[in-house]
């Protein structure tokens, strides 16, 4: 199991943590700050994914102005 800590920019949350399985699957999701239920209902979706799953759904998706958003920063998290 590999675990990553990323603090997002552009956002309102401050800090992920993800746990990615042997197989590339995301097996947890957790994050400081942002909008919790939203974020919730995020890791709760992307569980099981492979991150390369999760990278080509999310990555790209903007929050209203912004030029990116949480759902853009967990896709960079996994690419990084």
């Amino acid at each position: 199991m590999k675990k990553i800590t990323f603090q997002p920019k552009g956002v309102c949350s401050r800090m992920m943590t993800i746990e990615v399985d042997d197989d590339n699957r995301v097996q947890n999701l957790e994050v400081i700050g942002g909008c919790h239920g939203n974020l919730q209902g995020i890791a709760a979706l992307v569980k099981g994914m492979t991150t390369d799953e999760v990278i080509s759904r999310l990555e790209g998706i903007r929050c209203g102005n912004k030029p990116t958003s949480c759902p853009d920063q967990l896709a960079q998290a996994l690419k990084g």
